[in-house]
């Protein structure tokens, strides 16, 4: 249920931004989501659809872009892109991880007529 607080916020953000420079219809919006994120983009999907109607977001649709997970390993400081399943530094071998990208969840643009 994550999904419909999150998709809320999109409209009311995409709406904001529609209104403050005279927008009248909102066609595309482009999402970034790192792949640790725990939504569902089509469970966002089905919402926004719902949700926008009457509003200059409506028929827009959703395009996502997942992220990868992103680590520092704390053993050799290599920064390197990693699948969710090998938890290890791609250079030495690591599980000193720290995860600096894949949870991410925001609004990259939004296409207008």
């Amino acid at each position: 249920m994550h999904e419909l607080s999150a998709t809320e916020s999109i409209l009311r953000i995409v709406n904001e931004e529609a209104a403050k420079h005279n927008v009248s219809k909102v066609t595309k919006i482009k999402i970034k989501m790192g792949v640790l994120s725990d939504l569902l983009p089509e469970c966002i999907n089905y919402y926004f659809e719902i949700i926008s109607k009457n509003t200059v977001s409506k028929d827009a649709v959703i395009e996502i872009e997942k992220l990868p997970l992103k680590i520092k390993c704390n053993s050799c400081n290599a920064v390197s892109n990693i699948g969710i399943k090998h938890f290890r530094c791609p250079v030495c071998n690591s599980q000193d991880l720290k995860i600096i990208g894949g949870n991410e969840f925001y609004i990259d643009s939004m296409e207008v007529e």
